[in-house]
């Protein structure tokens, strides 16, 4: 449970670092059109609902939080793959991203994701006493 709480607060603090990237870059409404809406403030509140829902994902398998940068990663290039080619143009009614400039962009910012998520997890899970199988298991 532990490792689930660093996950989530760590999948927040990256986030908030890819929201306000993709804020600059014009996508938050996009992102609120998942719920139906165009408002900034809506897809803020959908982006960090869904940064929760990947820190569960993340913090309950990734076990060894000095993996947490490689993890990290690794993860946030998947979650790259998955949302903006499959799971947003399936949700949305939308044709899948094609490699462009915007995809890039969508690259560099889902990796820094993944980075700050791994920096974080590894350094919150280092400062927290995690039970001995939690810090030890691969």
């Amino acid at each position: 449970m532990v490792r689930v709480k660093i996950g989530v607060m760590s999948s927040l603090i990256a986030g908030i670092v890819f929201g306000i990237m993709m804020t600059m870059m014009g996508m938050m409404p996009m992102i609120a059109g998942l719920v139906g809406s165009h408002s900034v403030v809506v897809g803020w509140v959908v982006h960090l609902i869904v940064s929760a829902i990947f820190g569960v994902i993340f913090g309950t398998f990734v076990r060894n939080p000095r993996s947490g940068i490689i993890m990290g990663l690794i993860y946030g290039a998947v979650l790259w793959f998955l949302f903006p080619f499959i799971m947003m143009p399936m949700m949305m009614h939308m044709p899948a991203m094609h490699w462009s400039q915007s995809a890039m962009m969508s690259l560099i910012g889902h990796v820094v994701y993944g980075l700050i998520l791994g920096i974080s997890y590894r350094m919150m899970g280092k400062a927290c006493i995690l039970p001995k199988s939690d810090s030890t298991a691969q």
